[in-house]
């Protein structure tokens, strides 16, 4: 089943992969800060309709282009979006590698913040393809 494209830009966008079930927040290349934010939230606005009628309901960041994400925005997800996307319902985030060594340490350092919070318990994994990151979220999600 091919994953359907519900918005597009050209630095990132978001996918509904219904065999999983899933959405997709997919990085293309650099999101300024008002890009990164306004994408992360559309996506949980989108998460959060969508859960209303599929349970359980996973989310999958695609960020084999990313290459960094300011500390401000590492921030604003760790004290913002992060609480939210709990309330939501998400409770497992799946992620695809970044190809850059920024972007890796990007995605450890969120991870690494995000897990030593003490405001909601999200847990994370990564994996080297799309199909990889499916397959473990897709389990995750079966097995809660």
């Amino acid at each position: 089943m091919s994953d359907t494209i519900l918005y597009s830009q050209p630095y990132g966008g978001m996918l509904f992969a219904p065999e999983v079930p899933c959405f997709i927040v997919a990085w293309y290349g650099f999101a300024n800060s008002e890009q990164f934010r306004a994408l992360m939230d559309h996506g949980l606005e989108l998460y959060q309709a969508e859960a209303q009628r599929t349970q359980p309901l996973g989310w999958l960041a695609d960020t084999r282009s990313l290459v960094a994400i300011r500390t401000a925005d590492q921030q604003w997800l760790e004290a913002d979006w992060n609480r939210r996307a709990y309330a939501a319902g998400i409770r497992h985030v799946t992620f695809v590698v970044p190809e850059s060594v920024f972007g890796q340490m990007t995605v450890n350092t969120y991870s690494s913040n995000a897990s030593a919070s003490d405001a909601y318990t999200i847990t994370f994994s990564q994996h080297r393809t799309l199909a990889e990151a499916k397959a473990r979220l897709g389990q995750e999600l079966h097995a809660a």
